[in-house]
């Protein structure tokens, strides 16, 4: 039976599935320490990346050279943006992966890859630029699975970029260029590398914080984190066995 593969950028945020792995070890994969075990009755293998594209991109890579799973699932934590309408505490499913720093900055303003001409993955007669669709399958069944628990998940565009937004206005702007419903460090180059690999890919993140002037006293990381996990214990096991 393929394995289910989740990661994160920090350890906070797999603290809590890395502790519910049955039969748990350690292993190295790509010079990183990564965690095997059952999780709700699956083969799980848990991975935290490191914060950024960059480690996001070679951990997820050095993973799917060594293995095939059923699916990969990416999680942590989301500041959302204040015209999407989300709250500190939602839950949010990304519909697809959005790269927010790359692009041409011109003196008519911000244009995407598509400017310059090169996608970032051409695959299958298909070219990607900023944008990558996540799996349907995996989005539909966490929409049912939220539903069937009574839950609100939030669906929508997500946007990864190198630089946090830490103002209001730099939200502002960040929702008009692509309708986004959060933003975080890794996501996109997570979706892009699992589209290289053919592999099916999810996101789901707990809303941390609001975009807004940087205050960090309005932030509640622990509780996103623990209930993104918690959702993500429960997707697993509904999976077929």
């Amino acid at each position: 039976m393929k394995p289910v593969i989740v990661t994160a950028a920090t350890n906070q945020e797999l603290s809590l599935l890395i502790a519910a792995l049955d039969n748990r070890s350690r292993l190295l994969v790509g010079r990183r320490e990564m965690y095997e075990g059952m999780l709700e009755g699956r083969r799980a293998l848990l991975a935290v990346t490191g914060i950024g594209k960059a480690n996001a991109a070679s951990s997820v890579t050095a993973l799917l050279e060594h293995f095939v799973p059923e699916l990969l699932i990416n999680t942590g934590c989301a500041g959302t943006y204040a015209e999407s309408g989300l709250k500190v505490g939602a839950l949010a499913l990304a519909t697809e992966e959005v790269f927010g720093d790359e692009g041409v900055a011109t003196p008519d303003g911000w244009h995407s890859l598509e400017l310059i001409g090169i996608p970032v993955v051409a695959k299958n007669g298909e070219k990607y630029f900023n944008r990558f669709p996540l799996t349907r399958w995996a989005v539909d069944k966490a929409a049912h699975v939220a539903q069937a628990g009574g839950l609100t998940l939030h669906q929508g565009a997500f946007v990864t970029v190198s630089t946090v937004s830490g103002s209001a206005g730099c939200g502002t702007e960040m929702f008009r260029r692509f309708g986004g419903i959060c933003e975080n460090m890794e996501g996109a180059a997570v979706a892009q590398v699992a589209s290289l690999y053919g592999t099916d890919c999810m996101e789901l993140r707990g809303v941390s914080n609001l975009v807004e002037d940087r205050d960090i006293s309005r932030w509640n990381i622990p509780m996103a984190v623990e209930l993104a996990q918690k959702f993500i214990l429960q997707f697993i096991s509904t999976l077929c066995r």
